[in-house]
């Protein structure tokens, strides 16, 4: 059973690129191991093809080759924090219809051109401590995207995460960096949270497909 996992940075987490089995040091790591424990009797191929600085335009772009061509058996796709931050500095958002037809290729072409079953992991913004790179103002344009992807979830999505809401959730009662130093890329705690849930959420796929 093939299992690709897609992204920027959040899913790179260091991986080595001359290796597409190589899952870096972030989520897509824990995940396999909380799945291959779930299910030792299974043979799977994890890949990893996130990519640091990844935004849905780019994705687009290697659509081809890392998502078509990998025909994967299950597919996550974590995409959408760099689409913000990287117009930040003056607040150049992209478009909302933009965005939403970058994502909704990428979809479109995976319910098309291959059999996956289609994750979707929604991006997500924890908080920093206040003056310390403080991110917050993000949300003006991060939000009215996440509600995009959750609308294009109801579409096309068969497991969707609600990361950005479940970091939420897990931090009540936590410091505010628990999970992240600069509020966007998980250390080793938050990149546990997000490959518990991970696994989770796909074993209803692992037991449909096996």
């Amino acid at each position: 059973m093939k299992i690709l996992f897609q992204g920027d940075s959040i899913t790179d987490a260091g991986r080595d690129r001359n290796d597409i089995h190589n899952l870096g040091n972030g989520y897509p790591k824990f995940a396999a191991e909380y799945i291959k424990e779930d299910y030792p009797e299974i043979d799977f191929e994890f890949v990893n093809l996130g990519i640091s600085g990844n935004q849905t335009k780019d994705l687009v772009e290697r659509l081809e080759s890392d998502f078509v061509d990998i025909q994967p058996d299950i597919v996550s796709i974590m995409i959408g924090i760099n689409d913000v931050w990287h117009h930040a500095g003056d607040r150049s958002w992209i478009p909302a219809e933009t965005f939403e037809n970058n994502y909704r290729t990428i979809l479109t072409a995976l319910k098309e051109r291959t059999n996956a079953k289609i994750v979707m992991i929604e991006p997500f913004l924890l908080p920093t401590v206040s003056g310390t790179d403080n991110k917050d103002f993000f949300r003006e344009d991060l939000d009215p995207k996440i509600q995009i992807i959750r609308k294009l979830a109801y579409e096309f999505a068969d497991v969707y995460i609600p990361t950005d809401g479940l970091f939420a959730s897990g931090l009540i009662g936590c410091e505010p960096m628990a999970y992240s130093a600069d509020g966007v890329h998980p250390n080793t705690e938050g990149a546990i949270f997000i490959g518990e849930y991970y696994a989770d959420a796909v074993a209803e796929l692992i037991e449909e497909l096996k």
